[in-house]
């Protein structure tokens, strides 16, 4: 059914991939609820609805699309959520907010079923696209380093060195360390193992505890948020949430379609500059999206801890059908994963490593033309500063148009880069992000 043979991969391999790529990701479903929470949603209610959405989407990606690549709800949009949407406005409640989420994920929906999509992963330039996979690379291993405290906040620098002697930062050191070893002496399932290891390592040295037990039964305390999608349009028309529905369909759209790029590239999936079974991978979010704003949970996305699980073999959807049982086990386990998951030294390592191996897409980049490779370094550059893949994507976006009409070169750019260097300014310049 997965084709393993075909991709070069086997069971046993794909088992692994699918762990290693659970266990880190399934943060979201202790921080999702943590954020959401600050806009008054329950945390019962987030968590629940976060695992159901995550499901969805990545039982889609495995069983339609055949693909390594999960999905769940995307940081960034939380905290756009939480602290920009709800309570603006004239004072919008979460469940108003979820209408505009909803919406945005319907109009999500049509548009993956149109070739809307694929024509714009095709319309992307190579060296935008090598940018992307590299940024991605450069984001996931500063987002590790953050977690572990590998490095901190600086008042004046941004950022700095962070304590070496703290015990969780050592812990984090030696996890990369055992991981690396493994992987140099090309051991199978080094993530894994790397990941079992400093977790033995954390219990028994006390950073590791089980004080809230291990099994909690999963509820919906609301129930269905929005019941009504008639209601919902309705509450986006009374309240004016346009601007909203923009800007979380426009993040959506690039933040997903870049992941999903930067995954596939690193799987050795593209086929040249075209993506096969694209649409039912497209669909796989939008259909995530829509669920999940109807039982309490903002937009979801292709996730980037993805690459973890390419990194440790994963090609095909078995990759994704074993991440989905998991996230199934995980709904009732929430005290269990919120301990594991809770400390960062056990899955840290592994974003580092894989952002040392996405970086090598640079290589690929025509650096001796500068109107390719400045904006795909604007890429590199902006989406570890920003926290943001669609940021980076977007300066890109707007970048690389500017310079091609500058060398008189705007025959070579395809058409909708145009168009959307034009509504990626708009967003920049006057709406918030």
């Amino acid at each position: 059914m997965f084709k393993l043979k075909e991709n070069q991969t086997n069971v046993k391999t794909e088992l692994i991939a699918g762990f290693t790529t659970f266990m880190t990701m399934v943060y979201i479903i202790v921080v999702n609820p943590i954020i959401l929470k600050d806009a008054g949603v329950p945390f019962d209610q987030v968590f629940t609805a976060t695992i159901i959405a995550t499901v969805i989407g990545t039982l889609w990606m495995a069983l339609a699309a055949n693909y390594p690549i999960a999905i769940a709800p995307g940081m960034g949009m939380n905290a756009y959520f939480a602290y920009s949407v709800v309570g603006s406005h004239g004072g919008i409640t979460y469940q108003t907010a979820f209408s505009a989420v909803f919406v945005a994920g319907i109009i999500f929906f049509i548009l993956s079923l149109t070739s809307f999509r694929k024509v714009l992963i095709e319309a992307i330039p190579a060296n935008l696209k090598h940018g992307i996979t590299a940024g991605i690379g450069l984001f996931i291993a500063f987002i590790g380093l953050r977690q572990t405290n590998i490095i901190v906040a600086h008042p004046d620098n941004l950022v700095q060195l962070g304590d070496l002697h703290s015990p969780q930062t050592l812990l984090a050191l030696l996890g990369l360390a055992i991981t690396l070893i493994l992987m140099a002496m090309r051991v199978h399932g080094a993530f894994f193992l790397g990941m079992i290891i400093t977790g033995i390592i954390a219990f028994f040295t006390g950073h590791l505890s089980f004080d809230q037990g291990f099994v909690q039964w999963p509820s919906l305390p609301e129930g269905l948020i929005i019941s009504n999608p008639i209601t919902a349009f309705t509450d986006v028309i009374e309240h004016s949430l346009y601007a909203v529905i923009f800007s979380f369909l426009l993040v959506t759209i690039f933040d997903t379609t870049g992941t999903m790029i930067g995954v596939a590239e690193q799987a050795g999936l593209m086929k040249g500059n075209h993506m096969p079974r694209a649409r039912q991978a497209l669909l796989a979010d939008s259909v995530a999206a829509s669920a999940g704003a109807m039982l309490g949970t903002t937009p979801t996305s292709a996730y980037i801890e993805s690459t973890s699980g390419v990194a440790a073999g994963g090609r095909t959807g078995l990759t994704t059908l074993t991440v989905s049982a998991l996230f199934i086990i995980a709904a009732f386990f929430g005290p269990l994963v919120s301990a594991v998951s809770g400390l960062s030294a056990i899955t840290a390592p592994a974003l580092i490593i894989v952002g040392s191996l996405m970086i090598g897409a640079v290589a690929d980049i025509e650096w001796g033309k500068m109107d390719e490779a400045f904006p795909a370094f604007l890429i590199i550059l902006s989406m570890p500063l920003t926290s943001s893949i669609a940021t980076g994507i977007a300066l890109g976006f707007v970048s690389y148009p500017l310079l091609k009409i500058a060398t008189g070169k705007w025959r070579e750019v395809h058409p909708i880069v145009y168009v959307f260097g034009v509504l990626f300014f708009c967003q920049l310049a006057f709406l918030p992000h």
